[in-house]
């Protein structure tokens, strides 16, 4: 066995949290929009390089709302989230929606704030969703990459669930970024290093 990895996937509604993470368990794309009735924890086994992880995905407000909150003001204090003991974090966004890029951010800070003392800090990785709709995207992938990887100190990747394009190398870059945590590299680095081909798969 290789281990383990605990993640939690947030960001606003309607942004493909969902359907990122169904893509990859299932290999779906529901047509239509369903916000998801309550917080799901989905527990695969995944192949990278010879050996196998246990994975715990965690779906949207953990501790939260049985809806999605549209705001922070809407969530519960973040040492309620128990996300505390959460290895890595994907914080997706909608490329066409700036409000969903802000809500991205404000999750970060609230992440760092409240990260327990001690505790050693988890990888973020922010992911553009819809992809597919490059045309309609807010602002130039360049400069929202290089905010968040300069700025932010995260690891930057958009992809498309609906078409399944990088949702695969999302999660093989969690898995790579948690193989070298215990490195004194910093968490963007250690997240843009992994972008080589590797052999990630279900199991």
């Amino acid at each position: 066995m290789g281990g383990s990895l605990r993640v939690a996937v947030l960001g606003a509604p309607g942004v493909g949290k969902t359907a990122i993470i169904r893509q990859f368990l299932f290999g779906d794309y529901p047509e239509r929009h369903r916000p998801t009735d309550g917080p799901r924890l989905y527990r695969p086994a995944v192949l990278l390089d010879g050996a196998v992880y246990d994975l715990s995905i965690r779906d949207g407000d953990v501790a939260g709302p049985s809806s999605s909150p549209r705001s922070l003001e809407e969530w519960p204090d973040p040492k309620e989230w128990s996300l505390q003991d959460t290895d890595a974090f994907v914080l997706v966004y909608d490329i066409c929606s700036p409000d969903s890029f802000d809500y991205v951010k404000a999750l970060r800070q609230r992440i760092a704030e409240n990260r327990p003392a001690g505790a050693p800090e988890a990888p973020i990785l922010v992911v553009g969703n819809k992809r597919d709709r490059q045309r309609l995207r807010f602002g130039p992938r360049r400069a929202l990459a290089t905010l968040v990887r300069r700025g932010w100190r995260c690891g930057y990747l958009e992809c498309s669930a609906k078409y399944n394009w990088h949702v695969l190398r999302l999660f093989r870059e969690l898995l790579r970024c948690a193989l070298v945590r215990t490195r004194p590299a910093h968490p963007a680095l250690r997240l843009q290093g992994a972008l080589h081909p590797a052999r990630c798969s279900l199991m």
